[in-house]
Parts: C-alpha cells; structure tokens; sequence
C-alpha cells in the first residue's frame, strides 16, 4: 500500500492517495515512506517538490515543501504525515490496511490528516487541468506535528522566509469540522503552555514528622490556589482560559514514609488577554510563595491568535456554503495545531474534516466526506487563483 500512487491531472478523487499514504505507518518520528508517496502524486502534477530533513543527522524529521507557479497570489496548504501510535488492539481491520468498508475509509490518519491532504492534491489537480496557474500553489508538510514539532513546521517556516517563498494565504488542513463537513472553521487558536513543578523536602517517618519535611503538602497547597484561579471570563474571540493539572506524581511505595519529593505536571489553554510571559511570572510567583526553592520548568507551546478575517476567510466561506449550503461558524476553540507558527507570517486558517474519530481506535472518514472536502478545495483555489494563464 506504500507504493507510489499515480494520480492523474485533472483527477477530483481523493480516495488512491488517502489509501496510499495511510498504508505508510508514519508515527511520529517515522515517516514510513509517507513522504515520498507524496512528493511521487506532486512531481506528476509538475510541482517542484524540495525535502527538508532538519534536526539530528542520525535521524531528522522528515519535512516537504512543494511549489507549483512562482508569482502572487500564493496559496499554501499547511499539514503533516506524521500519525499518532494505533495502539495495542481494538481495531476491526488493521490500522494501516486503509480499508474500505460500507463507503467509509478506514485507518490512522484518515482523518487526521492524511485524509485532508490527498483531498488538497486532488484538488489542485482539478485546478490545474485548466492550465498552469496564474499565481502559485504550494504545500508544507511535516512529519512532526504530533510530537515535539522543533525540527517540522517552524524550521521549514524559516527556510520559506530566507528563500522568499513566504505565501500570501495559507491553509491548514486539521481536521476542525465538528458534526459535519463545513460547519466549523478555525481562524485563531489559544495558546498553550506546559509547566513541570518539582518540590523538594526531607524524607522521614510518618509518626516523627518533626523530623521531616513534607514536600506534598507544599505541593498541594500550590495547586489548590492554581486549580480554584479563574484566569479570565474569555473574549469577545475566545472562550476562558483553563488550566488543568495533569498528573501528581510522587513514587513513594510506603505508607508510613514522608516522602522527599513530589512533583506535578499542568497545562494552561490561554486566550488573548494572556500571553506565556505573563503566566510565567504568575507561575513563579504562586509557586514561590507555596514552595520556596521549588523547581519549575516552563514551555510555551504557542501563543493565542486570531487572523482577522479577510480574503482567505471570505473565499473559504464562500466555497463551504456553495457546496454544503451552510455557512461555517469562525471558531479558535480547541487545540492547538502548526497554524499558531504560521501566523506569524501570513493569514492562516485550519479546514478540515470531521475530526470525532482522530486519535481514536477504527479512526475513519466517509468517501463521500473525502471528495466533498477537495472539491471545496478545489472551489477554493479557484477564488484565489481565479484565472489560468501562462506559467507565472
């Protein structure tokens, strides 16, 4: 199933390269061969198609950047290969046979996203069989998105900016519809941060606690200020923040020990009226007074945005209810995806399929779901790119 799959100009299914690249077993950080399934569909469609591997020369994250047309207006479709673990069981047919039953594909990364990207191929190849296009189409795809995404999407960013092939648009192709195809698209996302808190104390017996120093009790006195905060009531774009404790660890196998660490894992989802800088003083400062000299290690994952909406977002819109007969609600709940990077350099919004299945056990997409979405791609490109002409 991991062998190179034709595609033909012109062709509007999707469904021979979502099988293809589902038969890769691309979890992160293997590709699989996912990456050169698709660069295989892009070179016959006459995209120039670059790897970028980038991180350690042993073993670096497989990155793809393709390009068809050198002017403006530029269209990029952002998205990853890379799947989450299928896990130990519970699949009815394995989870990389991409299998079809009863018109419903079947299989990791249906729906998150290699779905979507066979979508968006087939898509530009409708566009293109009316000629080369008047602007450029390209695409950005990491095999990192779902794991520590350093050496994936931000990387290949940079590499676009210093080769000046930064787009005027870009899509992401998550998969944000929620009920039903179309009727939700993100146009900003919160941002995230992830905060590791150890505490440090004097182990001891339980009946001489004098002689001790109780390390959980300062821990938990620091997490019931955090988890009794409410950080903000939201805004006008965002729902309130959250922040949720995701684990207490402490190891200890005895009952009658005062242990001599605890530690504590939390994630904070924030919106506009924060940013990680902030939170990283508000953290410091609650964990000094509860646990002075306590360890507290902080990542930002990403902060929150929101693209004004704009021609990207009108022609979307347009496309989705032309198509569905419904109009897509702007939405920037949720997780995070590869967009909070690409914001940084152009508008950006994430479309994609329904995602109730993604990460799940039998993750799958209806076929019907699957043409339906490239043709709204494919009206899409359209509106953006309205007119074939010379080669740019």
């Amino acid at each position: 199933m991991s062998a190179a799959v034709s595609l033909p100009i012109g062709s509007p299914d999707p469904l021979p390269l979502a099988r293809a690249l589902i038969g890769c077993a691309s979890v992160t950080p293997a590709d699989g061969g996912a990456q050169a399934v698709l660069a295989d569909a892009l070179h016959r469609l006459g995209f120039t198609v670059t790897h970028l591997p980038f991180g350690d020369p042993a073993a670096p994250t497989p990155n793809l950047f393709a390009r068809i047309g050198t002017a403006s207006p530029h269209l990029c479709f952002a998205g990853h290969t890379d799947v989450v673990p299928a896990g130990d069981s519970g699949w009815r047919t394995p989870p990389f046979a991409a299998t079809v039953r009863d018109g419903v594909l079947y299989g990791r990364g249906a729906c998150d996203m290699k779905g979507a990207i066979a979508a968006f191929v087939a898509a530009a190849a409708r566009h293109l069989a009316a000629g080369p296009p008047r602007g450029s189409i390209s695409l950005l795809i990491t095999g990192d998105e779902e794991g520590p995404a350093v050496d994936g999407t931000v990387r290949v960013l940079e590499w676009m900016e210093a080769g000046g092939q930064i787009p005027d648009h870009c899509l992401v192709g998550e998969p944000t519809s929620a009920a039903t195809l179309g009727d939700t698209v993100k146009l900003g996302r919160r941002g995230t941060l992830n905060a590791h808190v150890v505490v440090t104390g004097v182990q001891g017996h339980v009946a001489y606690p004098q002689r001790a120093d109780n390390p959980v009790h300062r821990l938990l006195s620091l997490l019931a200020e955090l988890a009794a905060m409410r950080l903000d009531d939201g805004t006008p774009d965002f729902e309130p923040s959250s922040l949720q404790v995701t684990s207490i660890d402490v190891g200890n196998p005895a009952s009658n020990m005062i242990p001599g660490r605890a530690e504590a894992r939390l994630n904070i989802r924030f919106n506009d009226r924060h940013d990680g800088a902030s939170l990283t003083r508000m953290l410091h400062e609650i964990c000094a007074r509860h646990a002075p000299g306590a360890t507290l290690e902080i990542r930002v994952g990403g902060e929150a945005f929101r693209t004004t909406p704009g021609p990207l977002a009108d022609a979307l819109a347009a496309a989705i209810l032309r198509h569905t007969g419904r109009a897509p609600a702007f939405e920037t709940g949720g997780g995070t995806s590869d967009a909070r990077y690409i914001a940084r350099y152009c508008p950006v919004a994430d479309f994609g399929l329904v995602g109730a299945s993604m990460h799940r056990v039998d993750e799958a997409v209806p076929v019907r779901d699957l043409e339906l979405l490239s043709t709204i791609y494919a009206d899409l490109l359209d509106r953006l790119l309205p007119a074939s002409g010379p080669a740019a």
